[in-house]
């Protein structure tokens, strides 16, 4: 046999269908990295931190459904990664790590960099296996690739300093077993679901997560024919947003009153492919009916009536057609009606010029005294101005509330983000990964100021790499939904100041065409020059935004708002 373990390993990612690993070279690895370097099918992309590779391929797997791979050598490079796995494993998304490990005659004798990546891995993946024998390594490689398919999650290879340059016990790459998608549900699930659904005098609405993207003909049948209202979860948001008259945005704290209205005043509530996770906005005291390809997910987060396990378009094709149609849409209508109203609300609160009207003066003196540019106005103009196949990605927090209420998935947007683990600092790399599955496609990471110079270094990688990233920065100062938390429970803002630089001068000096932003008033041309500016390589944008904007929840509570009033009087006595 004339390859090397590391050759098979190579050639066995070709035949998986990978076409780019992230990860940062070193020691254990480098058999591998130079494996990559002589196959033409793969595309190495060198970062300058690990974690930023693990979320960078964890999007890319979110954004495809395809596998993607990422690594890291011996101890603090394989720990670096945990962070983007676990993005990874909350997300479901199929990524493969590999790690390097010590020589197999050091493993266990407490060795320069040693640390035991089976036990690290342990909880973060699906599978977690060190090679230390040549004859393992087709096998392992297929297990782990349809582990990862499988079980939608992570795997984890480790592969010690001295096995990557033996000689392998085979040419020939692992093979990988066929995906096939799930059945429906069983006809007697359905049929006890129909019994609840064709009730016309039970008022009807839907929860829809990220379970129900590839069935959206079929959700749009159902909620016609139901005429019921649809809140969608932050990642259902994608697939069924766009022209869809039966949605009413997010429940949730970034929610609004219209998804409030639908689940309060309905009887039935149908959740189709969702796990959504806050408890406490789920409504009190009705009959639930939940869908989902996964059993486990069932009865999870809330007590289930119902319940049918099976893939969402083939299950409600089944029930579609067995489905009568209401005539009676006064709970839609009334919940719509909500919505929109909020939703102009809020778009007057996006104008630039809402400072400068004497309700937005009033307002200003008490939550805008510096005139600073409202960031609403910021996601606003990115909605008005991203071309319609724009993928988005936001950094956990306050950024994510503007893309939730501001920006609308139409045409063929995407978005991605840690909305499982809701780590801070991924929307940077996973914009970066985004970008590298399409370098002309337009890519925009709307990144809160804490998230940026966590991984900051890597926007060197978007240069390196000509990855043409629109980076917006949302430049408060602050910690911003920390210290919105703070206020909420009548604490006073405390740790969440951050003292930053100068974003643009950092992004010039990076490589990338930077712009500050300070007068509301150049929003929309910045924004619009940004995209022009992207054909010459990445931009980042500079917004300094106002640090004392507030998200109103779509069920505020009194609570809430006494602790707010509380917190800011505490602020204004201890400043003073």
């Amino acid at each position: 046999m004339s390859s090397t373990v590391a050759e098979i390993i190579v050639k066995s990612l070709v035949e998986a269908g990978v076409k780019q690993v992230w990860g940062v070279v070193g020691d254990a690895l480098n058999p591998v990295t130079d494996a990559i370097r002589r196959e033409e099918k793969l595309e190495w992309i060198g970062v300058r931190h690990e974690e930023a590779a693990a979320f960078a391929a964890s999007a890319q797997a979110q954004l495809t459904g395809e596998l993607a791979v990422c690594m890291g050598t011996v101890g603090p490079g394989a720990i670096h990664l945990l962070n983007g796995l676990y993005d990874a494993k909350k997300a479901h998304a199929p990524v493969l790590a590999i790690t390097g490990q010590v020589p197999t005659e050091h493993i266990g004798t407490q060795f320069f960099q040693e640390v035991d990546n089976d036990k690290l891995f342990a909880d973060v993946a699906l599978l977690s296996h060190t090679i230390t024998n040549p004859a393992q390594v087709p096998a392992i490689i297929a297990e782990a690739v349809n582990t990862s398919y499988g079980q939608r999650g992570v795997t984890v290879l480790t592969l010690p300093g001295d096995v990557g340059d033996l000689k392998a016990t085979t040419d020939e790459p692992a093979r990988f077993a066929p995906r096939s998608p799930a059945g429906p549900a069983g006809d007697v699930q359905i049929s006890e679901a129909l019994t609840l659904l064709n009730d016309s005098s039970k008022k009807a609405a839907l929860l829809v997560g990220c379970g129900a993207l590839g069935a959206r003909d079929e959700v749009l049948e159902t909620a016609r024919r139901l005429q019921a209202p649809m809140v969608l979860t932050l990642k259902a948001k994608p697939v069924l947003e766009r022209d869809n008259e039966f949605q009413v945005g997010q429940t949730g704290l970034i929610g609004n009153p219209g998804a409030v209205k639908a689940l309060d005043g309905c009887d039935v509530l149908f959740m189709i492919g969702t796990d959504f996770p806050y408890t406490d906005w789920y409504p009190k005291g009705k009959t639930v009916i939940q869908l989902d390809r996964h059993q486990e997910v069932i009865g999870r987060r809330v007590a289930v009536d119902h319940a049918m396990v099976g893939d969402a378009a083939a299950t409600l094709r089944a029930l579609n057609a067995r489905l009568v149609s209401r005539s009676e849409s006064e709970h839609l209508t009334a919940s719509r009606e909500r919505f929109l109203s909020w939703k102009e609300s809020q778009a007057k609160l996006a104008d630039p010029e809402h400072d400068e009207k004497l309700i937005g003066k009033i307002r200003a003196v008490f939550d805008n005294p510096d005139d600073r540019i409202r960031p609403e106005s910021v996601a606003a103009a990115l909605d008005r101005l991203a071309p319609s196949n724009t993928i988005f990605t936001s950094d956990t927090g306050m950024s994510t509330v503007w893309l939730s209420r501001f920006i609308e998935m139409s045409g063929t947007r995407d978005m991605v983000g840690s909305y499982n683990l809701g780590s801070m600092a991924n929307a940077m790399p996973m914009a970066l990964g985004a970008q590298a599955l399409d370098r002309h496609r337009p890519v925009v990471a709307m990144c809160g100021d804490g998230g940026l110079m966590m991984l900051l270094g890597d926007l060197r990688t978007a240069v390196t790499y000509k990855l043409p990233v629109v980076f917006v920065v949302f430049n408060n100062g602050r910690l911003g939904m920390v210290k919105l938390e703070q206020e909420q429970g009548g604490l006073p803002e405390f740790g969440t100041e951050l003292d930053n630089p100068d974003f643009a001068a950092l992004g010039t000096a990076m490589g990338l065409q930077s712009r500050r932003i300070e007068d509301p008033a150049e929003v929309e041309s910045a924004i619009a020059q940004a995209f022009a500016d992207r054909a010459r390589g990445p931009v980042l944008l500079d917004f300094v935004t106002n640090p004392n904007e507030v998200s109103v929840p779509g069920k505020p509570t009194v609570q809430q708002g006494w602790g707010f009033a509380i917190a800011k009087s505490r602020e204004v006595l201890e400043s003073r």
